[in-house]
């Protein structure tokens, strides 16, 4: 189904370590309104959507979260590669470094592991499209608020780009919505 490009949407070449922009970026890795959550969340439910282009469209997208997963998580590390166990202590990451060493894992900016409580598949498309659309809202400013806590030029333009992303996602979900709105308006005649 999916053919895998080893090559980033966006390039991650982050030149300066900065523990505490690694920490906070963690929310969008495994918070409840991260990347993480938003693949889960449209690849379970395009399976409930009404139409072939319905489904294809929460595939696109819960596929490109997956990239922005990867993006996500290719900024941590960099962030953070070659740090030792004092300097994560000092930035917070004291209790991810006893857990996990180097190793990412998908936890919020606070620690708190990921859970499938973050996301939503209701089964009605038209909620599920609203719930979709609050996220993009949700990352879109989540995003935001991460691009104010860094003058780093490198980290900025990746957040930028990712921010952009999320309100094509966003706008793409409302056109999703309106014809889903028009299918169920057709008239179908089950003889």
């Amino acid at each position: 189904m999916w053919i895998y490009e080893k090559k980033l949407e966006f390039p991650v070449n982050i030149r300066n370590r900065d523990l505490k922009m690694a920490k906070c970026l963690m929310a969008q890795y495994g918070g409840p309104d991260g990347e993480l959550a938003a693949a889960l969340r449209y690849l379970n439910q395009r399976y409930s959507m009404p139409t072939g282009d319905t489904k294809a469209l929460l595939t696109d997208i819960g596929t490109e979260e997956l990239n922005h997963v990867e993006m996500i998580c290719s900024m941590i590390f960099q962030l953070t590669d070659g740090a030792t166990p004092d300097e994560l202590k000092e930035a917070g990451l004291g209790g991810h470094f006893t857990q996990h060493g180097g190793s990412l894992f998908p936890a919020d900016a606070n620690g708190v592991p990921f859970t499938t409580a973050y996301f939503q598949a209701l089964g009605d498309p038209v909620t599920d499209l609203h719930e979709d659309m609050a996220a993009e809202q949700k990352a879109r400013a989540t995003y935001e608020h991460l691009i104010k806590l860094t003058d780093d030029h490198d980290v900025r333009e990746i957040l930028k780009f990712l921010r952009a992303r999320e309100v094509v996602h966003y706008q793409r979900f409302g056109e999703l919505l309106n014809k889903v709105y028009e299918y169920n308006a057709e008239k179908r005649l089950f003889v």
